[in-house]
């Protein structure tokens, strides 16, 4: 029992021996910020000290119902015709968002779009840009195509799994 009070002692000791240089946790979690690193480990001696962020993609993304009007407007509120006719296009091939951004249809605000309605486009082509953390990620058409509908407007922004070109 001795010695288990004994080794009990000397790893606390150890522990409150560990000192950690908050300065230059700051500083290479900024480093991890200005080089868009994911990961830096630094050694010294004995101490080792790894910081590291998860990619933006792997955060799971939660939604919440819209809160529904009160009770009492509802009859004020005339109901709205439904047009079928101007429904949007079938989104069955519709390329969707890998993540929540603001979608770009050009590379820059004075060039055309990547792409638009009647455009043959081969598989990989890009056919916008989502921006998501000062990271412009391209997105790529699955298979080679006709551009049938753009669903998005450059600058709007998107949410994960949004549709926003079709492609049959």
């Amino acid at each position: 029992m001795a010695e288990n009070e004994q080794s009990a002692a000397q790893n606390d000791a150890q522990n409150a021996s560990m000192r950690i240089d908050v300065d230059l946790v700051r500083q290479l979690a900024q480093l991890l910020d200005d080089t868009s690193l994911t990961e830096i480990e630094v050694e010294d001696g004995g101490r080792k000290i790894r910081i590291a962020r998860k990619a933006a993609a792997a955060a799971p993304v939660h939604y919440s119902a819209a809160p529904s009007a009160p009770g009492a407007l509802a009859p004020l509120l005339p109901a709205a015709p439904v047009d079928v006719a101007a429904a949007p296009v079938a989104a069955a091939n519709a390329v969707k968002s890998p993540m929540v951004g603001t979608a770009y249809l050009s590379s820059d605000p004075d060039s055309k779009p990547f792409v638009a309605v009647g455009d043959k486009v081969a598989a990989g082509a890009t056919l916008l840009i989502v921006e998501a953390m000062k990271v412009m990620n391209p997105i790529l058409a699955p298979s080679a195509g006709t551009v049938k509908a753009v669903l998005v407007e450059n600058g709007q922004p998107v949410e994960f799994d949004q549709p926003l070109v079709v492609v049959d």
